[in-house]
């Protein structure tokens, strides 16, 4: 049975995002005080004042924090790569991140958890890649191992970097874009469909974050389920779980003109595996794609 911490105080940006909104209601109801990182002036007594891009932090607030967890960040797929965008992108994870980092740094919490991705490892083919694997040299992979480098400002506070990969969650991310097409009977796969999608539930994104807030590990690791499938075998579960089928599959050359540089991401493939958390003894509630989707979708899919 996981051993539970007694009641912390930990500090979260991003709290207002797919994950940070999961992860802050979980935290309270294990009995947290969590205080969330706010863009303007503070209106309650749970907000932390900061601003990234002029990187700075209300650190009178933060003082006596036991944990700072730092997801904040502009979404891969939220915009067209443009070149603006693109350093959009980049600057909101590396100014953010330094002033977290040099925040942290100062207030020394008993752990720093900073959001990564499995961009990092850039386009695997075939090739299985865990924590220890050397980074890729696409635009995501650069972005990721400057972001990380950032988040090592933090000194000498027990810092881990999480390379979060496809969080499954039917409300929002991308299960929440495609269920309308496959409730529809639109679906199918992306390209080739032969990719590998590297993916973990929003549930097992939280448990992990709390596992590592429990353990003592450092150091990047993978959020990811140990079993990641290949699109075609994602979009024909996801067909399945919902009973409809998945006729219409999407070209690459439509993607690309659709979606810009995004759809390296969509196209390109990540096999990645959780190492360092298995390693460390986390168990995933749904480790298999099939269940996982069966837990998530509504029986009247």
């Amino acid at each position: 049975m996981r051993k539970q911490l007694p009641p912390q105080r930990i500090a979260v940006t991003g709290a207002s995002g797919l994950i940070g909104t999961a992860l802050v209601a979980h935290l309270r109801e294990e009995g947290h005080t969590v205080q969330r990182f706010v863009r303007r002036p503070t209106v309650a007594s749970d907000e932390i004042s900061w601003d990234p891009i002029a990187g700075t932090v209300d650190i009178e607030a933060l003082r006596g924090v036991d944990a700072v967890i730092h997801l904040a960040g502009a979404g891969v797929g939220d915009k067209r790569w443009t070149k603006r965008y693109r350093a959009e992108i980049l600057n909101s994870r590396l100014l953010g991140t330094t002033a977290i980092a040099h925040a942290v740094a100062e207030v020394k919490p008993a752990v720093f958890i900073s959001a990564s991705a499995i961009g990092y490892y850039g386009e695997t083919g075939n090739r299985a890649v865990a924590e220890s694997d050397r980074s890729g040299d696409d635009f995501l992979a650069a972005v990721c191992r400057e972001w990380e480098s950032a988040a090592d400002l933090a000194g000498d506070v027990r810092t881990v970097k999480i390379r979060t990969g496809l969080v499954l969650e039917p409300t929002g991310g991308a299960l929440g874009r495609m269920l309308p097409l496959f409730r529809f009977g639109l679906g199918g796969r992306l390209g080739s469909g032969k990719q590998w999608w590297s993916w973990i539930t929003l549930h097992d994104q939280v448990r992990a974050i709390c596992h590592i807030l429990e353990s003592n590990i450092s150091g990047p690791v993978n959020l990811t389920s140990p079993n990641p499938v290949t699109n075609l075998e994602f979009t024909a579960a996801l067909a399945r779980a919902m009973h409809r089928p998945a006729l219409f599959p999407a070209p690459g050359f439509a993607l690309r003109l659709l979606l810009g540089g995004f759809s390296t991401e969509i196209l390109g493939s990540k096999k990645v595996l959780p190492e360092a958390l298995t390693n460390d003894g986390f168990e995933f509630e749904y480790p298999h794609l099939t269940n996982a989707l069966t837990a998530m979708l509504p029986t009247d899919e």
